[in-house]
């Protein structure tokens, strides 16, 4: 979901302003800038993965303006990059996409916050948690952290920006319901299939370019 200009103001929006930078300010300071100042493969795989986000970014549906769904692909990018350059790369996304007129300044950190930040931040917590709890097995991690995790990432966003917008009573719930909650399920199926696809990909061909994927752990030990 996108949030276009003038849908949020006030007290909403400051608040907003402050989590995306806390968040931001973090990705920074965690950011692996050594090795990737060191790592061309790696610059490039990160630059190349801005850029394929940002066209999947450009192809959305809606009706009402707030309500528009698109992919999110932020669990791909975080479980390949990890959460603080996925993050980053997102936001640099975001920018592109506001340079070039597809998103507005006045929702440029409430789309970094929901669309970015936080299923960043909910995949990776779902991947610690597997990491945790779980057998460390290839299947597993796939379908739980990719295919699944995916789903319940784009989730994440659609709802919190469905949640920002009736609080701020840009819409009622009757609408927003109407709109976009009753189609959820049906988002969370291809959002899911997509990162799931992606991620099969890249562990098979490529497990080196997956920084939370340790092939040594899940396939050499077993």
């Amino acid at each position: 979901m996108s949030i276009s200009e003038g849908l949020l103001t006030g007290p909403w929006l400051w608040l907003i302003h402050l989590l995306y930078l806390l968040a931001l300010g973090a990705a920074v300071w965690r950011a692996p800038w050594r090795v990737l100042a060191d790592n061309r493969r790696l610059q490039h795989l990160l630059f190349g993965a801005t850029v394929l986000l940002m066209m999947m970014w450009w192809m959305r549906a809606g009706i009402s303006p707030g309500l528009s769904i698109h992919f999110v692909g932020m669990t791909a990018m975080t479980l390949m990059f990890g959460w603080d350059l996925a993050i980053l790369a997102a936001s640099l996304a975001l920018l592109g996409m506001t340079l070039t007129g597809k998103e507005s300044w006045d929702g440029f950190t409430v789309n970094g916050l929901c669309s970015v930040v936080l299923p960043a931040l909910v995949s990776y917590g779902i991947y610690r948690w597997v990491e945790w709890k779980l057998p460390k097995n290839f299947f597993i991690y796939l379908f739980l952290c990719a295919f699944i995790g995916g789903g319940i990432a784009g989730a994440s966003a659609g709802l919190s920006s469905s949640l920002l917008l009736w609080l701020a009573d840009v819409y009622s719930w009757a609408k927003i319901e109407h709109e976009y909650i009753r189609y959820l399920p049906l988002i969370m199926f291809p959002e899911g299939l997509m990162n799931g696809i992606l991620m099969t990909g890249m562990m098979v061909f490529y497990p080196d370019w997956v920084r939370t994927f340790n092939a040594k752990a899940y396939i050499d030990d077993q």
